[in-house]
């Protein structure tokens, strides 16, 4: 079972799209009497910004169908097992009871659940988890499951970013000093303050990406902040500002996305871009997600059969962690 986000598949879908995204518990924590308003009113208010946002990229997000050649990629890497990938998204369709009762009608021995996100968040990972077994309850899966929470150092992961970000490196100016920008999506502090082990599981990503990458100029920073609230830092646009004043060069790395979509093909191409001209930023770089490379593929086939033979997965959080992945395993 592989996990998303999901994202609209027409300029209609948008809004229903925000409705759900703000429906989520683990988004907005409060009672279902009040989420449930403000979601359509937070929607509403959204949905004519966001129809400009995926304009840019013809009026629909690309997550499905990269999810879907991930999931291809996947079967292809597990050959020496009969199994199949399935994808639930928790935004938008395929949603996790269209996806459990097509798992229910294959009736497979065992099910591994995969989000596909490598850093565990409450908002992310947990949430897609939870509908998740509310989903299988439903559909009557009855097969025993395993949870792979979360892979932010996992080897195949980190050389499929070395890989693409080395690729994008050699199309560097040689007249340009260049600072790297591990770019990741933020939260507000709030929630990392809870105990959500998002933020640390992202710089352990940034220091195993920088550790392959010796002597580079690396910077963690944090993107697509929304709302009021205080968000973790320092965010990507700052970021853009201070490198176009010190007359750097900037390679932007997502480091918490694997597929395309509106805050890679958008936000940072389109809008960063824009910021990284107007702040006098010498060049601009962005290096492609890890979408179906072979190293990433290859990463997450070797920890799905690491799980089938009964191996428990490395806990990447800290000991002391109130929301670990782990403990729903």
């Amino acid at each position: 079972m592989l996990f998303n986000l999901g994202g609209p598949d027409t300029p209609d879908a948008i809004e229903p799209f925000l409705r759900n995204l703000f429906s989520d518990p683990a988004i907005l924590p409060m009672p279902a009497l009040i989420r449930r308003p403000l979601a359509r009113f937070i929607a509403a208010r959204r949905a004519p910004v966001a129809r400009e946002i995926y304009a840019k990229i013809a009026g629909h997000s690309p997550i499905l169908e990269e999810t879907q050649a991930q999931a291809r990629a996947l079967e292809t890497a597990l050959a020496g097992h009969e199994a199949r990938a399935f994808i639930a998204m928790r935004c938008w369709k395929p949603f996790s009871d269209e996806a459990a009762r097509a798992v229910a009608a294959w009736a497979p021995d065992r099910v591994v659940l995969l989000p596909l996100y490598p850093q565990y968040s409450t908002t992310t990972s947990r949430s897609s988890l939870e509908d998740w077994g509310r989903a299988a309850q439903t559909a009557g899966i009855t097969a025993p499951s395993g949870t792979i929470c979360c892979y932010p150092t996992q080897s195949g992961f980190i050389t499929a970013l070395e890989s693409l970000t080395r690729q994008t490196m050699a199309k560097a100016r040689p007249d340009v000093t260049y600072r790297l920008l591990l770019s990741a999506h933020g939260l507000p502090e709030r929630i990392i303050a809870r105990g959500d082990p998002y933020q640390r599981q992202v710089e352990q990503t940034a220091a195993a990406l920088a550790e392959r990458l010796t002597g580079v100029d690396a910077q963690v920073c944090y993107q697509s902040r929304v709302g009021p609230l205080k968000w973790i830092g320092p965010s990507t646009d700052a970021e853009i500002r201070r490198a176009g004043a010190e007359g750097k060069g900037l390679i932007v790395v997502p480091i918490s996305f694997v597929s395309e979509h509106s805050e890679t093909l958008v936000e940072l191409d389109i809008e960063y871009g824009r910021l990284a001209q107007e702040s006098g930023v010498k060049d601009y770089l962005r290096v492609p997600t890890v979408s179906a490379h072979p190293d990433f593929i290859g990463g997450l086939a070797a920890v799905i059969t690491q799980r089938l033979a009964g191996e428990a997965p490395v806990r990447a959080c800290a000991p002391d962690c109130r929301n670990c992945g782990m403990a729903r395993n």
